[in-house]
């Protein structure tokens, strides 16, 4: 065999190698300008917001709610237009101890039994970079609503490996007041502010 057409056969066999690591839609991109627009829902497996705040000025305290549900219209060619709602079972409040926990959802903080669920309604994106925006919108929490901006940020879009469905990705931060939602027990001991991470795998309808 010549050296010419050994190199030949060498880079078809790349060539092809490349084709079969590559899905056929190009695989996840980072780019947010190639999200297919339309609806979208939450995957509630892989959608949580993880809360921290100061004990006493000890220690910073982490915990998660778990039970989210949202829902999203997309327009990555005018993302003034997309829309977001959310529902929170606040019961899902979780400090990571049991105590705690019955003490986070009785009426000291947030009274699950009378209000079982928060939610959070989205009124404007403005985009603040090309992978990032800030949302801005109402939450109800504990039967009070103020408006609340949180900043979010695109991860990427593609067809998920493990479930082949095409999932876009987003995580978010925001900073909100207890205080103002009604929320005032041990203040001041346990801080007013609660940081908030958010983080969600929205799945095309």
């Amino acid at each position: 065999m010549t050296r010419t057409r050994l190199l030949a056969l060498l880079l078809l066999a790349s060539t092809c190698a490349q084709a079969q690591e590559t899905p056929p839609d190009g695989g996840p991109s980072s780019d947010p300008t190639q999200v297919r627009a339309g609806a979208y829902v939450l995957d509630p497996a892989h959608g949580k917001i993880t809360w921290s705040v100061s004990h006493l000025g000890y220690s910073t305290y982490y915990g998660q709610i778990t039970d989210v549900a949202a829902k999203a219209d997309l327009d990555p060619k005018a993302p003034a237009r997309s829309r977001l709602s959310v529902t929170i079972g606040m019961a899902s409040i979780n400090g990571l101890n049991d105590a705690l926990n019955r003490h986070l959802q009785g009426p000291d903080f947030f009274d699950t039994a009378t209000f079982p669920t928060a939610t959070f309604t989205a009124t404007l994106v403005e985009p603040t970079s090309p992978t990032t925006a800030r949302i801005s919108g109402t939450l109800t929490l504990k039967g009070v609503t103020k408006p609340v901006a949180f900043d979010a940020t695109f991860n990427q879009a593609g067809i998920n490996p493990i479930d082949k469905r095409y999932t876009v990705g987003f995580d978010g931060r925001t900073v909100i007041k207890r205080s103002d939602f009604g929320v005032s027990a041990f203040l001041p001991a346990v801080g007013d502010e609660v940081s908030l991470r958010l983080e969600g795998e929205f799945k095309a309808q």
